[in-house]
């Protein structure tokens, strides 16, 4: 299975330790998250169901095509990496 892990920064928001999931796509993976941590939908997505435009996704360091339906596809020995775009000077 996929692993999910984010970056140490969430610990403050939302509790999640990096595991792995069921899924082929970054979109069932996520699914497969939010049923162990509804917390989570509302820090990687706005109201409107968007992905929230401060967060970057990456499959195994690369940084994922599909933002809007999420299909990227996933192997069970990837790793799904979610982490905060940062900015400012």
């Amino acid at each position: 299975m996929p692993r999910l892990t984010f970056t140490q920064h969430l610990d403050r928001f939302v509790a999640w330790a990096p595991r792995d999931l069921p899924g082929a796509t970054v979109g069932s993976v996520l699914d497969a998250a939010f049923a162990d941590c509804p917390a989570l939908r509302g820090y990687l997505f706005d109201d409107q169901g968007r992905m929230r435009q401060h967060l970057m996704l990456f499959v195994d360091g690369e940084l994922i095509l599909d933002r809007d339906r999420l299909t990227d596809p996933v192997a069970p020995h990837q790793e799904i990496f979610v982490m905060q775009a940062l900015s400012g000077g």
